[in-house]
């Protein structure tokens, strides 16, 4: 009986198509330099503390409504209404954020139950997104069937319709499919955020066909291909999504979709406390500064790993 030609991924077969991906990133970043030497920028000491100073302007005028919130939770009623405002607070009190926590442990349900509702719905919905949307823009991106360009340019054209245009049909399919009053109504739509797609697939394009081909040859199966050579080589964009999609759903409150108290998220708890009125400015200050507290911790915990694998990869 004739034996099978076909083998299994082992070790060596993956250090074989690493070692793939290593010549190709030499090779890449050779025309980068021979390019880079071309074009030489000819600037003297002056434009450098000019550029250095533009840019110091532009990094302060972002990071000042951030620095700003924070500053703004530290600060009493009377300084907080001062006009104009001071960016910095004479006197500095926490007095907001026990405000907060004597409001939050006042609540019916236990503050831990809404913190845990909007952990689910974060941490299922950011991980379903990343893997549904890197599933779906592999074959648009390295296979060749009919109607795969008629798809791509439906997802580009979705990217122009924001969310109060879609609003009406995304409730009317959830209630058709009896998700109203479920975490499931911000969880499975979260799966289907076209952004996601888009950006998977313009990363997935630019993957070279001969470390597909390399990986085939050495016996992987499509879904070893998918998560051992494709994945790793899109880092940086599904980091990338990781950072936006867990942004959007930690803030989310429900909406229109959920209407059982022990099933919402924090955010919503938090907006209940501070509708209290303009007594309760300076908790609202704090609430902000909690909200933003976890997705910048995020942020910055990726950045440095996407700029890593930017690096190391060779793809932009």
């Amino acid at each position: 009986m004739a034996q099978s030609t076909k083998k299994s991924l082992t070790p060596s077969s993956v250090a074989d198509i690493r070692q793939a991906e290593l010549q190709y990133f030499k090779e890449t970043q050779k025309k980068k330099t021979k390019r880079y030497k071309k074009v030489r920028l000819s600037r003297s000491l002056w434009g450098d503390v000019i550029l250095l100073l533009f840019l110091l302007a532009f990094g302060a005028f972002s990071a000042y409504p951030l620095l700003f919130t924070i500053t703004n939770s530290l600060k009493g009623l009377d300084e907080i209404f001062v006009f104009p405002p001071r960016l910095f607070p004479r006197n500095i009190t926490f007095d907001n954020f026990v405000d907060l926590f004597n409001l939050i442990g006042n609540t019916q349900i236990p503050i831990s139950r809404y913190f845990v509702n909007t952990l689910t719905i974060t941490l299922f919905g950011t991980a379903g997104h990343v893997l549904f949307a890197s599933l779906a823009a592999y074959p648009l991106a390295k296979r060749r069937f009919p109607g795969r360009h008629l798809i791509n340019q439906l997802v580009v054209y979705s990217l122009m319709f924001s969310a109060a245009v879609t609003a009406i049909p995304s409730y009317m399919i959830i209630s058709w499919f009896g998700l109203i009053d479920t975490q499931a109504a911000i969880i499975i739509p979260a799966f289907g955020f076209t952004l996601g797609l888009f950006l998977m697939r313009q990363f997935m394009n630019v993957i070279p066909d001969e470390l597909l081909e390399a990986s085939k040859i050495d016996g992987a199966n499509e879904y070893q291909t998918f998560f051992l050579v494709v994945m790793p080589l899109v880092k940086p964009a599904w980091l990338t999504l990781i950072i936006l999609l867990f942004q959007q759903l930690w803030g989310t409150d429900g909406g229109n979709y959920i209407f059982t108290e022990n099933l919402k998220p924090l955010s919503y708890a938090l907006r209940q406390i501070v509708a209290g009125g303009v007594a309760r400015t300076g908790t609202a200050a704090a609430v902000t500064v909690i909200m933003l507290v976890v997705p910048i911790g995020v942020f910055i915990f990726n950045q440095t790993k996407m700029l890593d694998t930017m690096a190391h990869s060779g793809l932009k």
